[in-house]
């Protein structure tokens, strides 16, 4: 069958063992979230015999189904089942005809928490000493017929009873011990600290790489062509000096048009790579 996890089977008066014949009425309700779905409450009894509510027994009522009376033949599983096969969890019931029962918990309880187990009597006095033992095996007596077990776990898990020395012993019941859901962390883009506190990755994005690398070429652009144009320039200038025949005296004191010329080309020269640096 297909377990269908929007589905809750719930019972009222939760107990997983009941007496035979009890006047008080039963119910089972199928719980959904999907208010529009259909649900049939089924059952597997201990002869053998599956069928629904209302067929020879319980009383169907929307998604929940009454059962005035219960007998020994009304023990075995019920759970709830939709039209196309989808089932919600199982609920043992076992109905006795005996002095004892055990009220337990029909539902697993959560890991952590405490259960309360309960010997009673179908006569009074009911808070007489009970016996309880797990898997056969004595836990402990408890005067007033009622035991707490505190933060349960996994090897909690078994096939529980009491017994009262003057009465009689219970049926077993089986508790279910569920786990507390575990979450996880993605660690994969941080490493932790010995405090625990996760430590930011120190490597930059592409588009810091790309903002770095432009800069810097944008710099070798504009640096570049003022440190050739000045390299070019000192040197026609010291060729054109050092070719010149003329006596000293003449070149420093009579300048000839063509030097002057020079001299103002490469004020020119200057001026313009200067403001093309600054630029």
């Amino acid at each position: 069958m297909h377990r269908e996890e929007g589905a809750r089977l719930t019972l009222s008066p939760s107990s997983s063992q009941m007496f035979s014949g009890d006047s008080d009425s039963v119910s089972l309700r199928c719980e959904d979230e999907d208010s529009s779905a259909r649900w049939t409450l089924r059952r597997n009894t201990s002869r053998g015999t599956r069928s629904e509510c209302g067929s020879k027994w319980g009383r169907p009522a929307g998604s929940s189904c009454n059962i005035s009376f219960m007998f020994p033949s009304d023990s075995g599983v019920y759970w709830c089942e939709s039209r196309e096969g989808a089932t919600s969890n199982p609920i043992n019931i076992t109905v006795t005809g005996g002095p004892v029962i055990l009220q337990s918990p029909v539902l697993p309880v959560m890991e952590g928490g405490d259960v309360t187990l309960l010997c009673e009597t179908k006569t009074p006095p009911s808070s007489l000493p009970a016996a309880f033992y797990k898997d056969g095996s004595l836990i402990r007596t408890e005067p007033a017929g009622h035991m707490t077990l505190h933060h349960v776990s996994r090897s909690d898990e078994g096939l529980y009873k009491c017994h009262i020395s003057s009465r009689g012993e219970s049926p077993e019941s089986w508790i279910s011990v569920r786990g507390k859901p575990t979450t996880t962390t993605d660690s994969s883009s941080s490493s932790p600290t010995p405090t625990g506190k996760p430590i930011p990755t120190a490597t930059p994005p592409d588009s810091t790489r790309f903002q770095l690398v432009f800069r810097v070429l944008c710099h070798l652009l504009v640096f570049c062509p003022y440190c050739i144009s000045t390299v070019l320039m000192v040197s026609l200038y010291r060729q054109r000096h050092t070719g010149n025949d003329l006596p000293v005296s003449i070149a420093t004191t009579s300048p000839t048009q063509a030097d002057q010329g020079l001299d103002d080309d490469y004020d020119d020269v200057m001026t313009a790579v200067t403001t093309e640096h600054h630029f």
